[in-house]
């Protein structure tokens, strides 16, 4: 689809739904080619910043007024930022310039506001999975889990991937899953933990073309114990049950193109963070062979 500019009646929808309703907004700042070569501050370079319903107050005449903008968002006055909201469910956005008053900062609603279209990417994963669900009935039911884009699998977790502005909810997360650990005695060796705090307390803000729309379940952890996956709603899983699932390594070298290992799993834990979920599937079958390609394949180490 290409990039659709809203017609005038349907801004005007725009600007009235603004008006009526606390409706939050992702500021982005754009960069000019002048502004190119210049050094940026962390938060103005990398971070959209949020901001909050209730801080944000459209005018009739299309003046956008924002109260109490976070401090990373402070250096973006002066300029050329992009403003993404959704308008019944339905991702737009348009360009326009920040400015400084007594109140606070204001926005212009320009004439021109578009619609948000997703790009559409092709991936050729290395890894993937399918959870087939109702194991024990045999219904042809599956869940496709696809490798995570904030974790590196294969790799032994470390704490500094978890975004910094993320850490210290994540350490309260760590702590309290910990001491659960230490009395069910459930996680293993914890490696586990580091992608599960990661994933809970990521915030996505990346603006769709739809909102709500249903995301794929992510694969945060993999070794040859355990399979970990991440997601925004709980389907159904529940503690103890028993699943079949395939895992599919992409083979760069011989004739085969894929290898494909076959395992049951049972829900060994369910970590929860507001609306966000992670099952940790504990293998109950696996073949010796199957679990020496992961152990080989996770920990770079020869299986004895």
């Amino acid at each position: 689809m290409k990039n659709e500019k809203l017609t005038g009646i349907e801004r005007e929808l725009v600007l009235q739904y603004l008006i009526d309703g606390n409706v939050p907004v992702t500021v982005t700042p754009v960069e000019s080619e002048n502004d190119a070569d210049t050094i940026h501050s962390v938060p103005s370079q990398i971070f959209p910043v949020v901001i909050k319903g209730e801080n944000v107050k459209v005018s009739k005449s299309g003046e956008i007024s924002l109260k109490n903008l976070p401090q990373s968002a402070v250096s973006f006055k002066s300029k050329n930022v992009k403003v993404e909201f959704y308008f019944n469910r339905v991702g737009v956005f348009f360009e326009s310039k920040i400015s400084e008053t007594n109140d606070g900062y204001t926005i212009e609603l320009p004439k021109e506001i578009s619609r948000i279209q997703d790009v559409e990417e092709e991936h050729l994963y290395d890894f993937s999975s399918v959870i087939y669900f109702d194991f024990n009935n045999k219904k042809d039911l599956n869940i496709k889990c696809v490798p995570s884009k904030i974790v590196e699998l294969f790799e032994r977790p470390v704490w500094k991937s978890i975004p910094l502005e993320n850490q210290k909810k994540a350490k309260d997360l760590l702590e309290k899953f910990v001491e659960e650990a230490k009395v069910q005695k459930n996680a293993g060796n914890g490696l586990l933990l580091i992608p599960v705090c990661n994933y809970l307390t990521f915030e996505n803000t990346q603006f769709e073309s739809i909102e709500n729309r249903q995301k794929p379940v992510e694969i945060l952890y993999i070794d040859h114990e355990r399979i970990v996956v991440g997601f925004e709603q709980n389907d159904g899983f529940v503690q103890n049950e028993e699943f079949g699932i395939k895992l599919i390594f992409s083979l760069k070298k011989g004739p085969i193109l894929t290898r494909d290992i076959f395992v049951t799993a049972f829900v060994n834990k369910i970590y929860k963070n507001e609306n966000k979920f992670c099952i940790d599937f504990k293998y109950t079958t696996l073949q010796e062979e199957d679990m020496r390609f992961l152990y080989e394949k996770t920990t770079k180490s020869l299986f004895i």
